[in-house]
């Protein structure tokens, strides 16, 4: 006899409806449970310092444990013997294995990337040509927001076979503008006072220093490429904007 039943069990009222109350109170307290939990882990982790990655991890381990626990009870709940439950899973573990092959790679995928930390949360990342902010890891997927705001959902498996870009791993990053210098401008003088102005500007790195560098020359101009170091691996787009922003004045005659 459930606790639930022993409750009821001088009430005059029906099993079925026992059996109800039961299930819901066992699901709710499941609910509850995994909202205290993630509260406890954020507030825990902010404390702590934890990087976000770790704390959506524990997260998932607890709704997980958390899930199986309550559909265990409520299996119990609805009469089913449960060690047959669980000796049934090993009998057909070898065939839901199988099906489930992606799921459990994705799985063992995340935690080597959890483990050898090659990205975290609020990192740059692309893989498969898809470019965007980590917002948020789990054992099955990393969730991906791209610059105009969409939702990209990427299978971690797919970090174990193709290779993937993480632009905000180092502090420094290279910001690369391809400028065509007109023919009728002097070249030397060109590059000079673009050279200057690029060294004025209060966003750039001394080290490693700014470069302007020929690539060909052809009939429309001097194609050339400037590199200029930055300290916030977050901005490449906005400072690549100023530069052209900065230096357009020196490449039109």
């Amino acid at each position: 006899m459930t606790l639930i039943e022993n409750l009821f069990q001088n009430i005059p009222i029906h099993p079925l409806l026992v059996d109800v109350i039961t299930i819901s109170i066992i699901l709710i307290l499941a609910f509850v449970s995994m909202r205290i939990i993630n509260y406890f882990l954020e507030k825990t982790g902010k404390h702590l310092e934890l990087e976000l990655t770790v704390i959506q991890v524990l997260e998932e381990i607890f709704k997980y444990t958390i899930i199986f626990i309550a559909v265990v009870l409520v299996l119990h709940e609805l009469g089913i013997d449960v060690s047959a439950f669980v000796l049934s899973l090993g009998i057909v573990g070898i065939a839901v294995g199988f099906a489930a092959r992606d799921t459990l790679s994705n799985f063992i995928s995340g935690m080597f990337i959890l483990g050898h930390k090659s990205f975290k949360v609020g990192d740059i990342i692309e893989v498969s040509n898809h470019v965007g902010t980590v917002t948020q890891m789990g054992f099955r997927m990393t969730t991906l927001t791209t610059q105009d705001n969409k939702i990209i959902n990427i299978p971690n498996s797919l970090f174990s076979t193709d290779i993937y870009l993480n632009y905000t791993a180092e502090e420094k990053r290279r910001v690369e503008l391809a400028v065509t210098i007109p023919l009728d401008i002097d070249l030397d003088k060109a590059i000079e006072s673009m050279e200057e102005k690029i060294s004025s500007l209060n966003w750039t790195l001394k080290l490693p220093e700014p470069k302007i560098i020929i690539q060909e020359i052809t009939e429309v101009g001097v194609k050339a490429t400037i590199n200029v170091w930055i300290d916030d691996p977050w901005s490449v787009l906005k400072y690549r904007t100023e530069l052209a922003r900065e230096l357009k004045q020196y490449l039109v005659q």
